[in-house]
């Protein structure tokens, strides 16, 4: 039995062009009939004609490095998309609503899969990552045949200012696709003791004198903050808590209805209280009291 050596991308890309031809008045029907009706059968028959429109869009983008399989597979979920909105009402053919679908969403995948680092996808970032190196060889074939010699930072004025995208946006995506992903795990050149880049980034975090020193305030001030809190009444030390210290404090209000008092009675007993502590909290360390405020 011979075996079969063709790929899955070569028999969807041969079935792809054996799918039929439809006319307008075809698609027409087929769009409305999955529009009014959610005819799958005609979805999948639309769908299936323009198949070889999504493989032929797909084919521009495999100089980017992504796998032929997965761009078809991204450009038939962009045929899918432009089959669900497709209104057939605007007398527009569906071929040329679905090429705008089809390559949204091949160009999104490649931008998403070019780095590890997240691209981007606004319009400007889109025109330059698949038009900057195009442009930028234009531009050099004019000058060559002026006569000019560019240099690096004139190249790159004049590819912003014919893509027209502001500079700073054509030097972020110039560095970002003239150096590729480097792994943390991979050892700098000349280095031989198993040093890698990783042991090289500096902490930002504390130092761990710092973080001891930290942590040893807090336990004074909570200290201080328990005392000074032992010296109001249990209905002042219950507003303080409820408006001072929980994740999510209480309103005047809320407060108010719970314990029988006024909004403004409460705001009264919480000054009062306030007040205590501030004297207290003084008396230990100036400033403290601002953490209350």
């Amino acid at each position: 039995m011979a075996l079969d050596t063709t790929t899955g991308t070569d028999r969807m890309a041969r079935k792809a062009m054996r799918a039929e031809f439809l006319d307008a008045e075809t698609e027409q029907a087929l769009a409305r009939a999955w529009r009014d009706r959610r005819d799958e059968q005609a979805l999948h028959r639309l769908v299936t004609a323009y198949m070889r429109l999504a493989i032929s869009m797909a084919s521009r983008y495999r100089r980017y490095g992504a796998p032929m399989s997965d761009l078809i597979q991204e450009a038939g979920l962009g045929l899918m998309k432009a089959a669900d909105r497709f209104d057939p009402d605007r007398g527009v053919r569906f071929s040329t609503y679905a090429v705008w679908w089809i390559k949204a969403s091949v160009q999104d995948f490649v931008m998403r899969n070019w780095s590890m680092v997240r691209t981007g996808s606004t319009t400007s970032q889109k025109a330059l990552f698949f038009n900057l190196r195009r442009v930028q060889a234009e531009l050099m074939r004019e000058a060559q045949q002026a006569g000019e010699v560019l240099e690096p930072n004139v190249l790159l004025e004049r590819a912003a200012e014919r893509i027209g995208v502001p500079l700073a946006d054509v030097l972020m995506m110039e560095g970002r696709l003239s150096g590729g992903d480097l792994s943390l795990n991979a050892k700098p050149s000349g280095e031989d003791d198993g040093m890698e880049w990783i042991d090289l980034i500096e902490d930002d975090g504390p130092a761990p004198a710092e973080g001891v020193a930290a942590r040893q305030d807090g336990l004074v001030l909570r200290g201080w903050l328990l005392e000074a809190m032992a010296a109001l009444t249990p209905r002042e030390r219950a507003i303080i808590a409820a408006r001072k210290l929980d994740d999510e404090p209480r309103t005047l209000e809320a407060l108010g209805v719970e314990l029988g008092l006024s909004k403004e009675r409460v705001r009264q007993i919480e000054a009062s209280a306030l007040g205590k502590m501030k004297r207290d909290l003084a008396s230990r360390a100036p400033g403290v009291y601002a953490l209350l405020a």
